[in-house]
């Protein structure tokens, strides 16, 4: 699968595999091993057939796969920033700081999208496991139809079946496409990681409760944001708002590293059956558009950009370990 051509995507398939390697250390496990990357097959030599969404069981448990075809076996992903109408992850150019350019998603058959789309020339179908009624696809124009799963846009990004090298990638300051990338549960749900949290110093020397996300930069540690609004058992941050700031999404219960943060962790299940990370009795969110620095002495370091920003009634604020 030769997916990634821009620098920026070489550079991460090649980050990846290893990054992921340690998530699983932090989560659950080791990931499958990486096996050798897919021919495509040209669009135009393929008969017209639904694709095969199947079920399973790999390091992080049971997930959706494409189960037929020539990404037989591949994990799909989906990011939060995106529902069956909105998209988080898009066709529209990013242009990088180095000049490189390059879409969030294409066809199957791009080779230039970070993210393909699982792409269909028929109504798609349920393998073992697998429920038919949370199967759909949606029209994309520059995509074709794209399968959806409980109204998420399913992607593909690993270099061969078997893989896991997208599960938990944040990507913070990369318009248009903000959002966190999960595996997918056979009910429809994110395949969340159990969440880290931790104290880290911003740009400005704040202490601020942080969450361990993988980025293009390798592990990272995400400031996170309350919202003056909710309260221990609601989350106020409906969808539009989410997609500025990003519930922090978890699967089980979160751990603490170091000591500096001492609260108390909790969770809340969101509107959308969602689970969500609490701290102190407030919904923890990471921010979309939270700017990285690069400080001398430090290398790349977040700044805090969230803080004070409102939101319909509320307002978002950094949460003190």
């Amino acid at each position: 699968m030769q997916h990634h051509t821009t620098e920026r995507a070489r550079s991460r398939r090649l980050l990846r595999p290893a990054v992921a390697l340690a998530a699983a250390a932090l989560c659950i496990g080791a990931i499958a091993p990486v096996v050798g990357a897919a021919t495509r097959v040209p669009a135009a030599q393929r008969t017209a057939h639904g694709v095969v969404i199947s079920m399973a069981t790999e390091s992080f448990g049971p997930q959706l796969v494409v189960g037929n075809g020539q990404f037989k076996g591949f994990s799909v992903y989906a990011i939060t920033s995106d529902s069956a109408t909105t998209f988080g992850c898009t066709t529209v150019v990013f242009h990088g700081p180095g000049g490189q350019s390059f879409p969030c998603t294409g066809p199957d058959t791009s080779n230039a999208s970070e993210w393909p789309a699982v792409i269909t020339t028929a109504a798609p179908v349920a393998g073992p496991g697998v429920n038919q009624a949370l199967l759909r696809s949606v029209f994309r124009k520059g995509i074709g139809h794209q399968v959806t799963y409980n109204g998420h846009p399913l992607y593909l990004f690993d270099q061969g079946p078997g893989q896991i090298t997208g599960e938990g990638w944040d990507e913070p300051t990369l318009p248009p496409w903000h959002g966190q990338w999960w595996l997918v549960n056979p009910d429809g749900t994110f395949q969340e990681w159990s969440q880290t949290l931790t104290a880290s110093s911003l740009a400005d020397n704040t202490v601020a409760l942080s969450a361990l996300m993988m980025t293009g930069a390798g592990f990272h540690a995400l400031p996170l944001y309350s919202f003056s609004v909710d309260t221990p058992t609601t989350s106020y941050c409906g969808p539009a708002c989410s997609r500025l700031f990003e519930p922090l999404l978890t699967t089980g219960r979160p751990g603490i590293e170091g000591t500096t943060a001492s609260g108390a962790v909790g969770s809340l299940t969101r509107s959308d059956g969602t689970t969500q990370v609490t701290y102190n009795g407030h919904p923890l969110y990471l921010y979309a558009n939270e700017v990285i620095t690069r400080v001398p002495g430090r290398g790349f370091t977040a700044t805090g950009s969230g803080d004070g920003k409102a939101v319909g009634s509320g307002t978002f604020h950094l949460v003190t370990p």
